[in-house]
């Protein structure tokens, strides 16, 4: 039995998302309310651009940044603090800390001195408090891909494989959490998943032959998989791969992952795919994620709150709900 209610558990199951460190209205009561997480992020023009604005790194300090969490802290100690962090894609910690090596870099150095810079990097991270990077982006992409352009690591598998292994030997090794994304892998995808309800169309084979970056990551240790914003048309043709149950499983069952799942932005077009944002949680739940992502704002607290009702309503089992909960919780306490 869980010490926790459905409304505590409800919330606990929220990574809400914010382009400033303006977030603490809306946070702290979520947090009260049982809350553990919070993703700093990048406005639109930052994401596109891979880089953070002038006016950001001129504004944002390490002090500035710490003190915003540490306001969050005072409600939960224990509180998971996501960014995206990327090797050769979107840093959000630009300036904050010491850069990790670019791609070119990163492909010279030799696994030890690899996963040494990228312990570097987390363990200034885990200074001002944060606690988990949604990164390494362990897609290939051998077609197109506006969504993820300039932010993949190549288009040879093992060697892919090799610098994901060791991002997430690294920065597991200072204490901060690498979310290894976006499984199963989107190797072509004709638009933005952000943008435009876009399938992958790449048949089941050359999926699992991309995917050994997946695997490397597992074998890894990587204490958190995300899984990709857009249906997977060989495997499941109708849901998102963050609302799928047969790519959950695939997860689980046969790459064998135990660890925690995360999912994409489920306020993307390809993954709402029509429904309400409530819907589309509720279906993540129920395929298997245990974290999922949403824009931060006002509409948390009614999220929520929809989120406990589908759950005494019985659209979401008290059990699924609580396995999610607990391993975001277990996360967030780094047990």
């Amino acid at each position: 039995m869980t010490d926790f209610s459905v409304d505590q558990d409800a919330r606990a199951v929220i990574l809400p998302a914010f382009d400033s460190l303006d977030f603490a209205e809306v946070m702290l009561p979520f947090l009260e309310r049982g809350g553990c997480s919070v993703l700093i992020g990048e406005n639109r023009a930052e994401y596109v651009a891979r880089a953070m604005s002038p006016e950001r790194l001129a504004r944002e300090t390490p002090e500035r940044f710490h003190a915003c969490i540490a306001a969050l802290k005072g409600v939960t100690p224990h509180l998971i603090v996501a960014v995206d962090q990327e090797l050769g894609g979107i840093q959000r910690l630009q300036g904050l800390v010491p850069a990790l090596p670019t791609l070119e870099e990163a492909q010279a150095l030799d696994d030890e001195a690899l996963a040494e810079r990228c312990r570097v990097t987390a363990a200034a991270a885990r200074e001002l408090d944060v606690t988990m990077f949604l990164a390494p982006v362990a897609d290939i992409v051998d077609g197109q891909n506006p969504w993820l352009r300039a932010r993949t690591m190549g288009v040879e598998p093992q060697a892919v494989a090799r610098v994901v292994s060791a991002f997430v030997k690294g920065v597991q090794s200072a204490g901060v959490t690498a979310v290894t994304k976006h499984f199963p892998g989107f190797n072509d995808l004709a638009e933005d998943p952000a943008l435009v309800d876009v399938s992958l169309l790449s048949p089941r084979e050359r999926i699992l032959q991309n995917a050994l970056p997946f695997t490397a990551a597992i074998e890894a240790g990587t204490k958190a998989i995300m899984t990709g914003p857009a249906p997977v048309a060989a495997i499941d043709p109708d849901n998102a791969a963050s609302t799928s149950p047969a790519v959950m499983a695939m997860l689980r069952n046969d790459f064998g992952f135990k660890g925690l799942v995360v999912s994409d932005d489920l306020d993307a077009p390809a993954t709402l795919r029509g429904r309400t944002l409530l819907e589309t949680a509720t279906a993540s739940l129920n395929a298997g994620a245990d974290l999922l992502l949403v824009g931060g704002g006002p509409h948390l607290d009614a999220l929520c709150e929809g989120i406990a009702a589908a759950t005494r309503a019985g659209r979401i089992t008290r059990e699924r709900l609580g396995e999610a909960a607990a391993r975001v919780r277990q996360n967030a306490t780094g047990v």
